[in-house]
This record gives structure tokens, sequence and C-alpha cells, in this order.
């Protein structure tokens, strides 16, 4: 009898030592946070709120892990979803759109959330005032000289190495587009007819289009036709800004060379329209680029006074 007790202990006592070590430990850790049905988990440092263990284990997994910022702009910014494209707009004459970016507090704007979580960001107002290319090309992987500028000059010298790394390179869309169009999935088409894969370009003048909130000026033809009323439902205009650059070229490349842009009155313009200014004449830059999908929303709301600040 002594042998096999002595033998029963050998073989078992430390495993079940073990399993009540093990017990307690669950014990004591369940208790410390989740004491009863009711969490009073209350270390001053603890972001938990939840009255409830199920609640508060949900709450812990999203402190943890924090949603991806493109999720949480969809979800806070109640964006339009894009009939023609996989992507979400914000609309409208002044949206929650602002985000702070390179330092630059409520410096840029949101055009879009990408469904693969990238985010597209414009500048609020200009950085440079000059040729879209001064070799009257509207070819932009030329490469146009605005091409060169934004990504070589600006990329390296007036974004932070911060700011630098949240940027991904991603497809842009640079095909022509007929400025009488009067269908906006032909003209997006065309559009995405041609890519340039980069770091920094420009808004393509059917995002222009895509910001209005009014669905009668979302084709280029009647916008172009109804332009001083189209002009008060897009977040898009500056009157600080006379004319800036769309990154679309015209479609009669043989005879103008032309590249949409923008006039604060929301005239939306080729070579040839005003003043026959050619891609050489100098025009406002607002740089378009795409942050990373890995980005996170660390703080704000995303309007002008309090803009989405990302980590």
């Amino acid at each position: 009898m002594k042998n096999k007790l002595k033998k029963f202990l050998t073989s078992y006592f430390p495993g079940f030592i073990l399993g009540i070590i093990s017990v307690g430990i669950i014990t004591v850790y369940a208790t410390t946070y989740f004491p009863s049905n009711d969490v009073t988990y209350d270390n001053q440092d603890s972001k938990l709120q939840s009255t409830n263990v199920q609640d508060a284990i949900d709450e812990l997994y999203g402190v943890c892990f924090p949603p991806k910022a493109s999720d949480q702009i969809i979800e806070d910014g109640k964006l339009e979803q894009d009939p023609y494209e996989c992507r979400y707009f914000f609309t409208g004459a002044n949206p929650n759109n602002y985000i702070t970016f390179n330092n630059e507090k409520a410096g840029w704007r949101i055009i879009s959330v990408e469904c693969d979580g990238t985010i597209k960001i414009m500048r609020n107002q200009s950085i440079e005032n000059m040729a879209w290319d001064s070799s009257n090309s509207n070819n932009w992987v030329r490469p146009a000289t605005l091409n060169t500028y934004l990504n070589k000059t600006y990329l390296t010298s007036q974004l932070s190495s911060e700011a630098q790394g949240q940027i991904v390179a991603k497809d842009f869309s640079i095909g022509s587009v007929n400025y009488n169009e009067t269908d906006l999935q032909r003209a997006i088409n065309n559009e995405n007819s041609r890519k340039w894969n980069g770091k920094v370009a420009l808004p393509t003048v059917t995002e222009y289009l895509r910001t209005n909130s009014s669905n009668d000026c979302k084709n280029l033809d009647t916008y172009i036709s109804n332009y001083s009323t189209c002009q008060n439902n897009t977040w898009m205009l500056s009157s600080n800004i006379s004319y800036w650059w769309t990154l679309s070229p015209f479609s009669d490349l043989s005879a103008y060379y032309g590249v949409y842009f923008i006039s604060s009155d929301g005239k939306i313009s080729d070579y040839g329209d005003v003043n026959d200014d050619p891609v050489q004449s100098n025009k406002e830059v607002r740089p378009a680029l795409y942050l990373s999908s890995e980005v996170k929303i660390a703080g704000g709301t995303g309007t002008q006074s309090d803009p989405y600040t990302i980590e």
C-alpha cells in the first residue's frame, strides 16, 4: 500500500499541485479584473468604462487593438459610399474631414477612404504657383514638371520624415476626360484607363465632381453649365486660391495639351477656356497623396478646430 501511495504521489502530485496553483492564479486574475459580473477595474490609467464582463472584454480588445483610421473615419464621418468604385467620399460644403498631417494642423482634408484601408488626402491650401508642365505637355509620366517637383523636391524637403513614413505609393488615375462628357461613369473609366504609381500627385477632375453633394452636379457637362450653383455644394473650393491644377488631362491631346483646373468661383476649365492659358502657365498646386492603411487615429473629430490626428 505504501509503495502504491508513493508511486501515486511521485507521478501525479506535482501535476496536482500545479493545477491548484494555476486555478488560483486564474482566480486571482479574474477576481482582480472581473471580480463579479460588474467590472470594478479602476486603475487610474485604464480606459475601461464598461459595467459588465462582456462589454469590458470588447472594450479591452478595442483599447489594445484600436481600429484602423479608415474604419473610424467611415464610422464617425458618415462618408458617402461611391457607387462607381470601392471608395467612400466626403461630400458637401464643409464636412468634418480636416486632418493634421506633416505637423500642419488642419492643413489637409480627406478626399476619400479606399476599400484597401488607405486614405486619400489633399492639402487645403496651395504650396506653390507653378506650371503643370513647362514643356507644354499634359503627359504626367513624361514626367511633367509638377510630377518631378512633387515627388522629389516637395516630398524630400517639405515633408517631415514622419510624414514620409505615413505615405504609401499608389496608382493615381491620369487618363484624359472629354470636356463635354455627360456620363460620370464614363469619365471615371477614362481617368482610370491610364495609371501612374507614385507618392504625390493632385486630385482628379472626377474626384472634384464626386465631392459635390448634389447629384445634379456630378456630371462634367451639367456641372460646367451650372457651376455658379454647383460651387456651393463642395468643400474643395477655396476663396484664397484663384486657380488650381487637377491631375486630369483634357481629351483633345493633339490640339490643346490641356489639363483641367478649378477657379475660385467653382468653374472647371481647360486650356483654351480661360485666357487661352496653356499648361506652361502658373497655377496653384494642392498636393494629394495616400496615407498608409496602417495609420491610426490618435485624436480629433475632423472639425477645423479639432482635426483628426494620426500616428
